[in-house]
């Protein structure tokens, strides 16, 4: 790896412990582009806790899309853009699917709600499920078009799961990605989940456990498919069914679900050794 890559690498050792466990199953050649990759998400993920003005963020994300845009240029003398524009130039990376990814993540700077179910999925599509379908690129350019959908379940379920981990923070900031049709449908109001008024917020995290789980069921049917070339870009799935049976078992409007460093080690293991065919 070169300077830009090493970089990359200590951000996702900071920011995005399980995908950075999950590079070291991948190819040593390999690394230092999913480094820049995941680098690239964690920084742009970040945006939201280093602003106190949405336009702030709008202008970050338009900076990143002037590095995307304009071949090199913008990305002198930072680290991560230099990084990932390796990346893309090596891997032939799309970089229509970075832009939507950046537009995407517009969402993450305000307090809008989300409006229904689609929209959600739409946004984890554009952004977690995303970012898998690129890293399988970078690690099988020939197999990953076939890994697509696949990747779209997969991301859906890590997103989900996710923004459930992350209801107190979000909660705490007046944001809510619990989609309005999920919360009418618990009884319940974006203003009230927020200030934990009513009684509908446990149905609607039951709701937002069921869609994970959904996804989740659909990516596990057919991810016997998954090569022992791309199961790194998928292993940090392998983590999902471990974060909702804690998300379960506690109260997830005050509390992070979390689960311990060794199952962590142990989950990822056994994936990346097995697959999901055997490994379940």
């Amino acid at each position: 790896m070169d300077a830009a890559q090493r970089h990359a690498m200590e951000v996702v050792r900071s920011a995005d412990r399980d995908r950075y466990l999950a590079v070291l199953y991948a190819p040593e050649e390999k690394r230092g582009h999913l480094f820049a990759l995941y680098a690239f998400n964690a920084e742009i993920a970040a945006i939201r806790d280093r602003i106190r003005d949405p336009l702030a963020g709008e202008m970050r994300l338009q900076w990143w899309r002037d590095v995307l845009s304009s071949n090199g240029e913008a990305a002198a003398g930072n680290p991560l853009a230099e990084a990932l524009l390796q990346t893309i130039e090596k891997n032939r990376l799309p970089v229509r699917s970075l832009l939507d990814y950046l537009d995407a993540r517009v969402f993450d700077l305000y307090d809008d709600p989300m409006p229904g179910r689609t929209d959600l999925e739409g946004y984890c599509g554009e952004t977690a499920s995303a970012i898998i379908q690129l890293a399988a690129i970078i690690l099988d350019a020939a197999k990953a078009p076939s890994m697509a959908s696949l990747a779209g379940h997969a991301g859906c379920a890590q997103a989900i799961t996710g923004l459930l981990r992350l209801l107190p923070l979000h909660r705490s900031r007046g944001q809510c990605y619990v989609p309005a049709d999920l919360l009418a449908a618990a009884g319940t109001s974006r203003d009230a989940f927020l200030s934990d008024e009513g009684e509908g917020a446990g149905a609607a995290v039951a709701a937002m456990l069921a869609l994970a789980y959904e996804h989740l069921a659909a990516f596990e049917a057919e991810a016997g498919a998954i090569t022992e070339s791309l199961r790194s870009a998928f292993l940090p799935v392998a983590l999902v069914p471990a974060y909702l049976l804690k998300v379960a078992r506690i109260d997830p409007l005050r509390e992070i679900a979390d689960i311990s460093a060794p199952r962590r080690h142990w989950l990822l293991l056994r994936h990346a050794m097995r697959g999901w065919s055997s490994a379940g």
